[in-house]
């Protein structure tokens, strides 16, 4: 798992996780917030807000960041072995200080130091990385800040203050995800991932083999979109960046303008790498002035009469927040 992220400013958002405090379980004075769907909640100071970029905050002057990832419970003991000075140090971090704590009752393991100015091309940056084990979910929190952004008693108390609240429901993720599906058109939600994506299916099962079902994928990214002459080739290189399947075909490529909105729009064969199977993929991006909405729809090659019509169903309803 790689520990680096740049300390861009909120100017420059990479993945909508919580557009406002309402978003992301925002309370009163003295109360955690959540970003989006997490169950990890922080206390930050005046200076920073939840992040559009990920899970986790910004000092909305720049210079600072605090990001949480979600794991099993199992990951804990995993990372714990892994996370040696010299794992750590190969990913830019040197770390001065490691001390085991407690985390409302969890324990928790704290690591302390920073990113040398030779690997950052600038200055250096200094780090706190919280691993924590509770008995239903393993946290990583990655928190980092440029000198005189933020004190250390400020960026350690964040992270050490955090508040772990019980799992959410499935409806309770969707109802945070920065977008709102207003016509499933017979899918229905499975997972929420990162908080700002949704694995939806048709079908009875919720666990899936060999493509037993249509799957369809809808994420929102908040960062600057490509102009209009780069979105083919920028909708290409997403399309091939899928891991899982191989040998793809392009029945059909377009850029097209609905209802004052741009849109791309791919549909092409391919062959599914778990399984074998030759499948469908229509691949939707929606785009906006400051990011977009990608939808991937994988369906078997002989599932996909009106499969295709119904992913474009569920795309054409989304109402982003």
């Amino acid at each position: 798992m790689r520990l680096r992220h740049a300390l861009s400013p909120v100017a420059r958002p990479l993945a909508a996780l919580g557009l406002l405090a309402a978003l992301s379980g925002a309370g009163a004075a003295g109360e955690p917030i959540y970003p989006s769907g997490s169950r990890f909640g922080f206390e930050p100071p005046s200076d920073m807000a939840p992040s559009r970029r990920f899970a986790g905050f910004e000092r909305k002057e720049g210079g600072a960041t605090v990001s949480v990832v979600e794991l099993p419970p199992s990951a804990y003991a995993d990372l714990e072995k892994n996370f040696t000075d010299e794992n750590l140090k190969s990913q830019g971090f040197v770390v001065e200080k490691r001390e085991p704590i407690k985390v409302g009752g969890a324990d928790a393991l704290l690591y302390t130091g920073e990113q040398p100015a030779e690997s950052t091309g600038g200055q250096p940056i200094r780090k706190w990385l919280l691993l924590v084990g509770e008995v239903s979910v393993t946290g990583l929190v990655i928190a980092q800040a440029l000198p005189d952004a933020e004190t250390e008693e400020t960026m350690r108390g964040m992270v050490t203050g955090l508040t772990i609240r019980p799992a959410l429901s499935l409806d309770q993720q969707v109802d945070a995800l920065p977008f709102r599906i207003t016509d499933p058109a017979g899918f229905r939600p499975v997972r929420v991932l990162a908080g700002n994506s949704v694995l939806l299916t048709q079908g009875p099962k919720d666990q899936m083999s060999n493509l037993e079902q249509p799957i369809l994928v809808l994420a929102q990214a908040v960062q600057p979109p490509p102009s209009a002459e780069q979105r083919d080739g920028f909708a290409r290189a997403a399309l091939y960046a899928n891991q899982t399947m191989k040998d793809f075909v392009i029945e059909r490529s377009q850029s097209y303008r609905q209802n004052g909105v741009d849109w791309h729009e791919i549909v092409a064969r391919a062959t599914d790498l778990p399984s074998n199977q030759p499948v469908v993929v229509s691949q939707t991006i929606r785009f906006a002035p400051d990011g977009y909405l990608r939808a991937v729809g994988v369906v078997r090659e002989d599932q996909r009469e009106g499969t295709l019509a119904r992913f474009r169903e569920v795309v054409d309803s989304v109402q982003v927040k």
